[in-house]
């Protein structure tokens, strides 16, 4: 993956946020882009502007709708890409949702929906894809997170979700290697995009206590870290240099990261009371 010029690149969730920011970001390094979403005006209008960064006059893009927790729509929508373009050298698994909130209202029909979206539809658009993948090998990136590898308060049924991508990302990793497959899964923190938006309109006031001095990433910048990943051909990728830290104080000291973040929520909860 040194070079993207003339490869395939699939991205799920491909229509904005971190997802379009890596279409784009494959696409100004010369590869043949799919783009899948549920909403049509979101990927035309993401079409478009892959269409208007081509880099060379035969590079080819399309967008497709996709449901990622249907399975016969992923099947559907992945067979007519690879009739398309053919079968991708790249995987970019990033369809996704949070909706942060305490856990008591956090409904079964959110949690199912989380799951389904987070976790199942990586499975489904993988199972869909590794059948061909498997005749010449390739790369697969499955989007996890920060609250991927740590507990992060509010966020329950969605690190429930990222740290099951984890798991299936680091088995696949294990397992599809023979294959030629190279498998990392990419733990972005905050970034800047449409769907951090709405998630900020309702978090916890702890929640949002404990990102606020986070640093905020650019979606095309965790694109270019995944990238970098990928030739270093990481199992973990993680963006950013705040990231990095926090990933490796909650493996080396993950006492010290537990007790920073119980402060941090104290701190509100006391003046929430008051």
């Amino acid at each position: 993956m040194k070079d993207l010029m003339n490869k395939v690149v699939f991205v799920t969730g491909g229509s904005k946020g971190i997802g379009r920011g890596i279409a784009e970001e494959c696409a100004s390094r010369g590869a043949d882009v799919a783009i899948f979403a549920r909403g049509q005006s979101d990927l035309e209008a993401a079409l478009t502007h892959l269409r208007e960064i081509r880099c060379r006059d035969t590079q080819k893009f399309a967008a497709f709708q996709m449901d990622v927790t249907d399975s016969k729509s992923v099947d559907t929508s992945i067979t007519n890409a690879m009739e398309e373009l053919g079968i991708p050298d790249v995987l970019v698994n990033n369809a996704g949702l949070a909706r942060p909130r305490y856990f008591e209202d956090i409904t079964i029909e959110q949690f199912d929906r989380t799951i389904r979206t987070n976790l199942s539809g990586v499975w489904y658009v993988t199972a869909s894809v590794v059948p061909h993948m498997k005749k010449r090998g390739g790369y697969i990136v499955n989007v996890s997170s920060l609250a991927g590898f740590m507990g992060v308060f509010g966020y329950s049924d969605y690190a429930a979700s990222k740290f099951g991508v984890m798991g299936l990302s680091l088995s696949l990793r294990s397992e599809l290697k023979p294959s030629g497959i190279t498998v990392s899964a990419l733990c972005p923190p905050d970034t800047d995009t449409p769907g951090f938006e709405e998630e900020n309109k309702e978090k916890p006031e702890e929640t949002k206590a404990l990102s606020e001095n986070a640093k905020v990433m650019d979606s095309r910048d965790v694109a270019r870290a995944m990238l970098k990943g990928m030739r270093r051909r990481k199992p973990v990728i993680v963006a950013g240099f705040d990231s990095k830290m926090i990933y490796l104080a909650s493996r080396v000291v993950p006492r010290l990261v537990e007790f920073i973040m119980d402060m941090t929520i104290k701190k509100v909860q006391k003046k929430k009371k008051g």
